[in-house]
């Protein structure tokens, strides 16, 4: 229990840091849930934690009836995934960093951040749940099914951040599938037996 808890913040830190201090001072995109909820603030203002957890609902709302492990297991990934996205939005003024470098570090950091919340069998949204379920019933790595939906969130994300950010946001989304594919392949959370 200690284990999950240490988990969920540290993962939760590690996502928050790469979204707010790479991510958002040049409009890059991340995928999923997240991508969805920063495409929500770019264009519309939204506050992205409150829209990732608005968003993730759906999908909770059927794992509690189909996959209860996966619900249990995720709703406190979720939640304070997106109190630290919100949270540590504030740094996002103190990012000098240059775009390219944010979306190679921005994606590590979330890279690792989501692994390390798959690799103790916790989501950070509705997509990261999605592809833990869809990684359950199928031999697919949940990093490779991750990577796939990131993929068609930066391509309707084009439509409201600079083309020019359009690559760096590819470089960024690869990243993060890169990195966890890496750590959830050598950790595969679909072996676990909590689940």
């Amino acid at each position: 229990m200690i284990q999950k808890a240490i988990a969920i913040v540290t993962g939760s830190i590690f996502i928050a840091i790469g979204i707010n201090f790479f991510v958002i001072p040049h409009h890059l995109l991340d995928g999923g849930i997240i991508g969805i909820g920063l495409i929500g603030k770019y264009a519309f203002g939204f506050i992205p934690g409150l829209t990732i957890i608005i968003l993730s609902l759906p999908l909770y709302v059927i794992a509690y009836f189909y996959y209860k492990s996966y619900f249990y297991n995720g709703i406190h990934g979720l939640l304070v995934t997106s109190f630290f996205i919100d949270l540590l939005r504030p740094i996002a003024h103190y990012s000098s960093t240059p775009i390219f470098m944010s979306s190679l570090i921005g994606g590590l950091l979330i890279g690792i951040g989501v692994s390390i919340l798959l690799t103790n069998n916790i989501s950070t949204g509705g997509s990261d749940l999605l592809a833990l379920i869809l990684a359950r019933l199928s031999s697919i790595n949940v990093g490779v099914i991750i990577l796939i939906f990131d993929s068609l969130v930066i391509l309707t994300g084009s439509i409201v951040i600079p083309q020019t950010n359009i690559l760096y946001s590819t470089v960024l989304v690869s990243m993060v599938g890169i990195t966890t594919f890496l750590i959830t392949g050598y950790f595969n959370p679909t072996k676990r037996s909590s689940y």
